[in-house]
């Protein structure tokens, strides 16, 4: 019957996701609230803005919609035919009301700040101010930490909130080719979301059920709007989307159990999996912020010289560029389903595979001549 939940939470965060993105694309067009090619992008068509007003919005709706049934209907029985694999994770659902709503409070900050900036382009040190006091927050508050070998809730929550400020900008960078941020962010959320539950199946531990289907709910959005966001987008998601997406990525980093101490003793270094999963979206993040330093530019400061861009200079089109991403994200993200089962040998050839996939995209895209330009 899990399965089932699971099946209607994606379909339905889908279809709403995909309905409201067709919405917000007309709308946005009639109001001109669009993006224009301008010399720091690589698009060369109008395109609407707002996806990120769809993706906010879906994830809104659903969970509340959730919540609302689970104390509704659920939680006084009236859904006892579901049987007991739905209702007996109600009361533990219902307990974590509370923060779910701070973190939806979060979420609506960052939508807003994100929404204002597409709008009238903030600078990048109030918004990042912003972020940090919404991850302060989300992480001592909300509990969207890491508890791993520290037990000092500031440290953990310091730790946890630099975490979520640093992937926040990470999908906020990465959103900077078609399809390229909410395809990797499917990936990602899904391979933590199939660790979690091969890690629980193994231990013989509880199933993370309200952060997976936190996490269901995240796909199913993100797949909706990817249907007019994959090359060519007809739709941008915008500061509004990216803040979103890559605060979600953060606390299902933070929050999925893939590791538990007393089953797998030893074998601490699957603490490592967020990073090895986010491992494309870091180095992009990572190389472009050094290459505009490098540069004498502001690292805040958009451009083309992202390695999406790198790689479409060596000749691949969009799709083979944004196609090129997701596969290099699933090789490091399978290696990272592994972690919580090997040996150190084993990590520590997970973590070269890793870093061999990442020399590899920098080998390719460091081929292309400085004086091509973008098609």
């Amino acid at each position: 019957m899990l399965v089932l939940v699971a099946a209607i939470l994606l379909l339905s965060s889908f279809a709403l996701s995909a309905a409201l993105t067709a919405i917000v694309k007309e709308l946005a067009a009639r109001v001109r609230f669009v993006a224009h090619p301008a010399a720091d992008r690589y698009h060369r068509t109008v395109v609407s803005l707002g996806g990120g007003i769809a993706i906010f919005t879906t994830m809104a709706v659903v969970i509340l919609t959730g919540v609302a049934v689970a104390r509704l209907l659920i939680a006084p029985g009236h859904l006892d035919r579901l049987g007991e694999s739905v209702t007996v994770h109600a009361p533990g659902f219902l307990s974590k009301t509370g923060q779910l709503l701070i973190v939806l409070l979060c979420v609506f900050t960052l939508f807003a700040i994100g929404l204002w900036d597409d709008k009238k382009h903030l600078g990048p040190f109030f918004k990042l101010a912003v972020q940090f006091a919404v991850a302060i927050i989300a992480a001592s508050v909300a509990e969207v930490r890491v508890d791993f070998f520290i037990e000092n809730k500031i440290i953990t929550s310091v730790l946890s909130a630099v975490w979520i400020v640093l992937i926040i900008n990470a999908f906020n960078f990465l959103d900077n080719m078609d399809g390229l941020a909410a395809g990797i962010a499917v990936i990602a959320t899904s391979i933590l979301f199939a660790a979690s539950a091969l890690s629980a199946a193994l231990s013989g531990e509880d199933f993370q059920v309200f952060v997976g289907g936190l996490a269901i709910i995240f796909v199913g959005t993100l797949l909706g709007f990817l249907v007019f966001n994959f090359p060519p987008a007809k739709i941008f998601m915008g500061d509004a989307g990216s803040l979103v997406v890559g605060f979600f990525v953060a606390l299902l980093t933070l929050r999925t159990t893939y590791y538990y101490q007393d089953a797998q003793s030893g074998q601490w270094y699957a603490v490592f999996m967020p990073l090895v999963v986010m491992a494309v979206p870091l180095y992009d993040f990572i190389s472009v912020t050094l290459l505009r330093i490098s540069q004498g530019k502001s690292p805040f400061v958009g451009d083309t010289q992202h390695f999406s861009h790198r790689l479409k200079r060596h000749g691949l089109t969009d799709t083979q560029t944004v196609l090129t991403l997701y596969l290099a994200t699933l090789c490091t993200g399978l290696g990272a389903t592994f972690l919580y089962q090997v040996n150190l040998a084993g990590a520590i050839l997970i973590f070269i595979q890793t870093i061999m996939v990442l020399v590899i995209i920098a080998v390719f895209e460091t081929t292309a001549k400085d004086d091509e330009t973008l098609n």
